[in-house]
Parts: C-alpha cells; sequence; structure tokens
C-alpha cells in the first residue's frame, strides 16, 4: 500500500501520488516498508550493500541474475555496517557526508538509453539529502529529500528505526522507501547522490532497479497520477449525480 492511498478526493490523491515532475512520478511505501511493492517486466535487481566491505571505495554490481542491467558505484561512496542511522535491519548501508556525494551508472541490454525504475530506502533523512537522475550528459530530474520530510511530517509511524536492532531509536528523523518512475518514455542511466547541503550523512540502502510493469498506462501498481485522480473523481460526481437522478425519476414514477 503506497502513502496516502485513502478515500477519494482531491488532497488525498495529490498525497498518494506523491510528486510528478519532468517525466518522473514519484510515490512512498506505507510506514516501516523496506523494499519496494512495484512489480517489473524484464530486468530488475537490488543492491543491498551486504557483499561490500565497510568503508569501501567504487564496485560494480549486477542487479540481474541474466546480466541484463550492470551498475557501477563511484568511489565516493561509502558502505557503513548497520548501525541506528541506517541499514535494513541488521545489513550494511550506503552513505555520503559531502556535495560531491557519489554517482550510480547503469548499464542495461533491455534498453540501452536506460532503465524506468529506481527506488531506495532512505533511513534517517535530513534537509541535505538531494537525489539526481541523468540520461547520458542531461540532469532531468533533481529531487530533495525536504519533499519527503513535508510528505510524512504528520505521520509518526514514519518516524524512528522501523526493525530491530536499534529499534525505535533516532525518533527525530522519519524512515521511508521512495519510488522514482520515468513516464511518458522517459529513461535514466545515472543516479547521482549528495548531501547539499552538509547538514549529516545521507544513508540509503536496498537500492532497485529495472522496468516497472505499466498497467493500462497507470505507473504504479495500479496508482493513478493526480490528473487521473481528477478526471476519476469527477467521474464518480456524475455517476452519483446519474443515480440519484434515477431514483427521483423511479420514485415520481411510483406515485
Amino acid at each position: 500500500m503506497k502513502l496516502g492511498f485513502l478515500a477519494a478526493g482531491v488532497a488525498a490523491a495529490a498525497l498518494m501520488a506523491g510528486s510528478a515532475q519532468a517525466g518522473v512520478t514519484v510515490t512512498y511505501e506505507a510506514p516501516k516498508v523496506t523494499n519496494t511493492t512495484t512489480t517489473f517486466t524484464g530486468g530488475s535487481g537490488v543492491e543491498t550493500f551486504d557483499g561490500a566491505n565497510a568503508v569501501t571505495g567504487g564496485f560494480a554490481t549486477n542487479f540481474s541474475n541474466n546480466g541484463v542491467i550492470t551498475g557501477v558505484y563511484s568511489s565516493g561512496v561509502q558502505v557503513y555496517p548497520n548501525g541506528v542511522y541506517g541499514g535494513q535491519g541488521a545489513t550494511n548501508y550506503a552513505v555520503t557526508f559531502n556535495s560531491t556525494g557519489y554517482s550510480l551508472s547503469l548499464i542495461s541490454t533491455q534498453n540501452t538509453a536506460g532503465v524506468t525504475y529506481f527506488g531506495y530506502y532512505l533511513p534517517a533523512l535530513d534537509g541535505g539529502n538531494v537525489l539526481e537522475l541523468w540520461s547520458g550528459a542531461t540532469k532531468i530530474f533533481t529531487f530533495s529529500q525536504q519533499a519527503v520530510l513535508d510528505a510524512v511530517s504528520g505521520n509518526s509511524a514514519y518516524f524512528g528505526k522501523p526493525d530491530a536492532p536499534n529499534q525505535g531509536g533516532n525518533g527525530a528523523q522519519p524512515y521511508v522507501f521512495v519510488n522514482f518512475f520515468a513516464t511518458d518514455g522517459t529513461t535514466f542511466d545515472k543516479v547521482v547522490f549528495r548531501e547539499s547541503p552538509e547538514v549529516g550523512g545521507y544513508e540509503s540502502d536496498n537500492h532497485t532497479v529495472g522496468y516497472y510493469k505499466d498497467i493500462t498506462g497507470i505507473p504504479v501498481s495500479g496508482v493513478p497520477e493526480p490528473a487521473t485522480w481528477a478526471m476519476m473523481i469527477l467521474g464518480f460526481g456524475a455517476a452519483g449525480a446519474m443515480v440519484r437522478s434515477q431514483r427521483r425519476r423511479t420514485g415520481l414514477a411510483a406515485l
């Protein structure tokens, strides 16, 4: 279930779909979810950082067993062992502390232009966390985690580490899984992570890439975008008016 999957309404629709910009839609998983609930078609995979040594430089990874998607992390990435600020359960996590940050470059045999999905678990979020999606030499999307902070600030279930060890620790910061969906033919082949301003660490885990399953043009496991919801809400209103009108006609006929 995605954040804000509530009763019909324009405000509920906006929360549920997160944000949409420049061919990229952003959604948030439910509290305490540390992996995506998205379904995929073709290549996909997850980097958990458990195979990387603590506090290491760049490395290559295979995101799918059949080799469809591979990736290279630049030397700016650091891998830390589990702690209250990062890691699903007792696993490792990636971190950067500076505005240079690090990048994940992606190569796909399924679509040489790139992939259509990236998602990650963001523990201990702070306002300096920034993510960028690139297509070749063009930056197509910039996402500040302040948007996540704004979206979940009223929901205490997102705050504090959701699992052992250190469960409930660091209760002042949210722990959220975020999904990025490229839409309208958009693809990307590089993800950049940086801490700007440098107010803390940019921790993340369970980096997930692939090609999400498109269900009749609706991008996120059956969750419509805000414009789609608006049209649906208008349709529901029209349908309700028709039912009420029919009931009035039926009542008059019975007199």
